[in-house]
């Protein structure tokens, strides 16, 4: 995670908290699996390297409640698909415009970003099929 985020009140902004801003920490998952973790939001892009296919779960808000409004980017640099849906697909919903609106799917060197809309509820939007 970049330095300095999350920010609290009165907290001063030094230059390589600032500078940090423009750039990703990387989070590479070589697995078929990966459940986002409450380090996966401020900046951070998650990247799923493996060469088959592979699964990005979001968890409930049971598990960790990220804020709403919270963005998390997902790459896919690993030749196999990669599916994005919840981990309990009756608490967690996850919809996109993709062909499957409940798993979306991202290709190689394709991106989407997981938004959390409401309490226990996901859009992906981005490259996905």
């Amino acid at each position: 995670m970049p330095t300095g985020l999350p920010a609290a009140t009165g907290d001063v902004l030094s230059a390589a908290s600032y500078n940090s801003l423009v750039s990703y920490s990387i989070n590479t998952q070589s697995g078929a699996t990966y459940t986002l973790a409450s380090t996966d939001q401020y900046q951070v892009l998650v990247i799923g390297s493996n060469a088959s296919t592979k699964t990005i779960s979001i968890p409930t808000d049971a598990t960790y409640a990220f804020p709403n409004g919270t963005a998390i980017t997902i790459l896919n640099s690993g030749s196999g698909l990669m599916t994005i849906n919840a981990v309990t697909s009756g608490t967690t919903t996850v919809t996109s415009a993709g062909a499957v609106s409940a798993a979306p799917t991202v290709a190689q060197y394709k991106a989407a970003v997981a938004i959390k809309t409401a309490t226990n509820a996901w859009t992906v939007v981005g490259a996905i099929a």
